[in-house]
């Protein structure tokens, strides 16, 4: 079987024509690319979601159509609006404007889901358009015919098997001549109603119809050429790494390094598929390979920061040599799916952390009033807020003398919240003030990786 690429680009890669026709080159450039996915256009999600939350009057609401209008507009205007795409476009912003009034009466999760999946629906149609008028044999494919989820509305759980299926059957007959452009983020569930997969899911969108189209390669496509030691906003000094594990970058990804959604690389690992990151702008510039293995194994390789995160400790007496009040607790987080991050624990309390930023795609907190009130009634529950998770990214950290040392020598001038360390050998992780992160993460990347 011939091998085939899957190629996502994000928003920023989209934003624009110019940026969709750098899009194009990329896709072009390699013949064995047979799938592109598409994120929504920079700055269209957010719009959408205003939209989707109902709480814009009148005014509000118009100014964030016209917004969203512009963007699509100027895109058609540099493709000679063309008939057939204009008039589809045309239809999808009115449903838009329809939509976003229904949520001014009256916004729930469903119609969050459909309002806001008009952001690739509508980017994909474009660049469909634009490689059309470039010659290319390309095929718009909704990818809601592909993406069985369930009806989690806000941050659907894929069915795997269904959406291998349903891309065998649809897809597997056209890739030999055909290039197939497709939506990320979204999908639908049995009843054909449309999903989300969480905010940052394209990334997700494409390792999943990779997995299923048992693709050779996956290439993300993003604004920064690969992989870096720690972000190069925050460290100037920070270098782009050549090549990564899956389980660095599967840890990078999970503790705050944006490049990847942390969820990008579970179908690559199941299927042993090499994940490639570069820049869209700068093709040229290389990038980053993750993959089962590498080269070199460095006892330190990275540094990463998730900020807005959450602390929770619960207090209960019932904990003292007792057996229960976790599961009990771990119960009411699991009904609400919720996930944990870090975990400490004494005789009377255990204290969590929270990704605030692992909101659903409408935007709806992670710690709802309900989760709170139920946790309150098994145990005194305090919340603190204004917190970062550093994590110290590499190999064989629990298993060799010193390291603990080193790190916490490094970070002597700052208060330390929490530790985590010891349940991985390939991370550290600590909770420090949100001021304080990025301070940190210069003395860590000073220290251990300069």
């Amino acid at each position: 079987m011939s091998p085939i690429n899957v190629a996502k680009f994000g928003g920023t890669s989209v934003a624009n024509a110019a940026a969709m026709n750098n899009c194009a080159d990329i896709v072009l450039a390699n013949p064995a690319t047979r799938i592109v996915v598409l994120s929504a256009s920079a700055g269209v999600t957010n719009l959408l979601v205003a939209l989707a939350q109902g709480e814009l009057d009148d005014a509000g609401r118009e100014a964030q159509l016209a917004k969203l209008s512009d963007i699509q507009q100027t895109i058609l205007a540099d493709l000679g609006h063309p008939a057939e795409v204009t008039a589809s476009i045309h239809d999808q912003l009115g449903e838009i404007r329809t939509m976003a009034q229904q949520a001014s009466q009256q916004t729930d999760a469903e119609l969050a889901d459909r309002l806001i999946a008009y952001g690739e629906l509508m980017s994909t149609r474009l660049f469909t358009e634009l490689l059309r008028q470039r010659g290319v044999n390309a095929h718009w494919q909704d990818v809601r015919q592909l993406m069985r989820t369930d009806s989690r509305f806000g941050k659907a759980t894929v069915d795997l098997n269904a959406t291998r299926d349903l891309c065998q059957q649809t897809l597997g007959p056209v890739l030999g001549d055909t290039l197939v452009i497709t939506q990320g983020f979204i999908g639908a569930d049995g009843d054909g109603r449309t999903t989300t997969l969480g905010r940052g899911g394209s990334d997700y969108s494409a390792a999943l119809l990779a997995e299923a189209l048992d693709a050779t390669s996956i290439e993300i496509w993003t604004d920064v050429p690969g992989i870096y030691t720690t972000d190069p906003r925050l460290v100037t000094r920070a270098r782009p790494i050549p090549e990564i594990s899956f389980v660095e970058a599967a840890e990078m990804a999970t503790f705050g390094a944006k490049v990847l959604h942390p969820a990008t690389l579970q179908p690559a690992v199941r299927q042993n598929i090499p994940v490639f990151v570069g820049s869209s702008r700068e093709p040229q510039a290389g990038g980053t390979w993750i993959r089962s293995t590498t080269d070199t194994s460095p006892l330190f390789r990275a540094v990463a920061l998730r900020r807005q995160q959450v602390l929770v400790t619960l207090h209960s007496l019932n904990m003292f040599h007792a057996y229960g009040f976790l599961a009990e607790v771990f119960g009411i987080l699991a009904r609400h799916r919720i996930s944990v991050d870090l975990i400490t624990t004494s005789e009377v309390s255990v204290s969590l952390t929270l990704d605030h930023t692992g909101s659903q795609s409408n935007g709806e907190p992670v710690l709802s009033d309900k989760v709170l009130a139920e946790l309150s009634q098994l145990c005194k529950v305090e919340v603190e807020n204004e917190l970062a998770l550093v994590a110290l990214i590499g190999n064989r950290m629990s298993e060799v003398n010193g390291v603990g040392s080193r790190v916490f020598d490094a970070l002597r001038d700052h208060n330390i919240r929490m530790i985590c360390y010891g349940a991985s050998a390939h991370n550290l992780g600590f909770l420090v003030k949100e001021g304080e992160a990025g301070q940190i993460v210069n003395r860590l990347h000073q220290e251990l990786l300069d």
